[in-house]
C-alpha cells in the first residue's frame, strides 16, 4: 500500500519513501537522502540534483501541468470558499471571477473531446478528488436525490430541508448531488437542525437563478451564515459537466468532478448507508437504476437500502418504485426497499441497516 505525503514535516518524518506517492510538494530545497525506489512525485518542483536521484531510482514523475485554473493533484475536497473565492455579494457578477466559474468555462472550451493533455489532467484530477472523498468518508454515509429545480421558497424546498434536518438529527452523514433544488436544501437541514423560518424567508428572496453569472451571484448571495459541524457531515458532489449549475453552499464539503458518470457512479457507490429518493425527474430516475443495478448484483457491496419518498409520485406520476420492487423480489434487496410517504418511516429504516 502506498503512503501518501502532502506536506514537508511528513516527508521529513518518513524513513523510507519507496513507493510512496509525493504529491505538490516544492522539493528545491529539501536535501532527501531516504530511499525513494518507485515513488509517484505529481506535480512537485525538483532540484537538479533531486531530479538526477528520482531518475536515477526509478521514481515516476509527472510534471505540473500549465497554464490550468485548477489543481491536478488534489490532496483534499473543496470547501464553498475555496470554489468562490473572490466572491463579493454586493456585486454579483463578480461570481464570474470564483475558481468555480473559471474552471467551468476552461472545461467548457475543451468541448467533450479534449486534446491528450486536458483529458489527462481532468482524469488525474477527478482520481485525487475520489481519493480525497475516501479519506473523508466515515461510517455509513446517507445519499438524497431529488431534483435541481426546487425553488427556494416552495413547499417542496422546505420539505426537503425537514428531511435533511430529521436525518442531522439521527446522526447521519449526509451526500448530495452538490447543485441547488433539493441538493442543497437537505444538508442545509441537516445543519439548521430544523426548518428555520427567518432562514427560509430569507433564501426565498431568490428563489432560483438563469445561466447568467450576475443572476448566479444573487442566488449565491442569499445564502446566510449557518452553523458547520467540527467534522463535516454534508458533503455535495457535484459536476462541471452541468457547471451551469453553480455547487451550493449549503454542503460543508464539494468534492467536484469533470467526468459526470466518475461522479455519478461514486455518488452510488459510497452511499453504503442507503439511498433516499425524493421526487425527480430523468436524472434522478437514472440513478434510480443504476443504484438498482449495484444492489441487484451485489457488485460493490451488500445491497442497501432504497428509500422512495412520496408514494404518489414513484407509484403512480413516475411508476419506478413498482418495478423496482418487481425486480427485487426473492433477493437480499428486496427487504431493503420502501415506499413511503412518512420521513420517520424512512429514517427507522435507514437507523436498522445502519446497526
Amino acid at each position: 500500500m502506498r503512503i501518501e505525503i502532502t506536506d514537508l514535516e511528513q516527508l521529513r518524518a518518513e524513513p523510507d519513501l519507496r513507493k510512496a506517492v509525493i504529491i505538490g510538494l516544492d522539493l528545491t530545497r529539501e536535501d532527501v537522502r531516504v530511499p525513494i525506489d518507485g515513488a509517484l512525485l505529481l506535480g512537485c518542483t525538483l532540484s537538479e540534483t533531486m531530479q538526477r536521484r528520482a531518475d536515477a531510482a526509478g521514481a515516476l514523475i509527472f510534471p505540473v501541468i500549465p497554464d490550468l485554473p485548477y489543481e491536478v493533484y488534489r490532496s483534499k475536497l473543496y470547501t464553498p470558499r475555496e470554489l468562490f473565492a473572490g466572491f463579493d455579494p454586493a456585486n454579483p457578477k463578480s461570481y464570474a471571477d470564483t475558481p468555480d466559474a473559471v474552471i467551468y468555462k476552461h472545461s467548457k472550451q475543451q468541448g467533450h473531446h479534449p486534446d491528450p493533455l486536458h483529458a489527462l489532467a481532468e482524469r488525474l484530477h477527478d482520481h485525487s478528488i475520489t481519493e480525497a472523498l475516501d479519506e473523508t468518508l466515515t461510517g455509513s454515509p446517507i445519499a438524497v436525490m431529488g431534483g435541481h429545480a426546487l425553488a427556494r421558497g416552495s413547499d417542496g424546498y422546505r420539505n426537503a430541508v425537514e428531511l435533511g434536518a430529521a436525518l442531522g438529527r439521527s446522526g447521519f452523514t449526509v451526500l448530495t448531488g452538490g447543485g441547488p433544488g433539493a441538493m442543497e436544501a437537505v444538508p442545509l437541514g441537516v445543519r439548521l437542525g430544523e426548518a428555520d423560518k427567518d432562514v427560509l424567508n430569507t433564501l426565498a428572496q431568490a428563489p432560483s437563478f438563469g445561466h447568467d453569472d450576475e443572476s448566479i451571484g444573487r442566488w449565491l448571495a442569499a445564502f446566510p451564515e449557518v452553523p458547520s459541524f467540527e467534522t463535516p457531515r454534508t458533503i455535495g458532489i457535484p459536476t462541471w459537466f452541468y457547471g451551469h449549475e453553480p455547487p451550493n453552499p449549503a454542503c460543508e464539503l464539494h468534492a467536484k468532478y469533470f467526468a459526470n458518470s466518475v461522479r455519478e457512479e461514486g455518488l452510488l457507490t459510497v452511499a453504503t448507508g442507503g439511498i433516499i429518493y425524493t421526487p425527480g425527474k430523468a436524472g434522478t430516475v437514472q440513478e434510480v437504476f443504476q443504484d438498482f443495478t449495484q444492489n441487484y448484483y451485489g457488485s460493490v457491496g451488500p445491497a442497501a437500502p432504497m428509500v422512495f419518498l412520496g408514494k404518489a409520485f414513484w407509484t403512480d406520476e413516475v411508476p419506478a418504485a413498482p418495478l423496482v420492487q418487481k425486480l427485487a423480489q426473492g433477493r437480499e434487496a428486496e427487504q431493503w426497499i420502501l415506499v413511503t410517504d412518512d420521513v420517520d418511516e424512512a429514517i427507522e429504516l435507514l437507523v436498522k441497516y445502519a446497526s
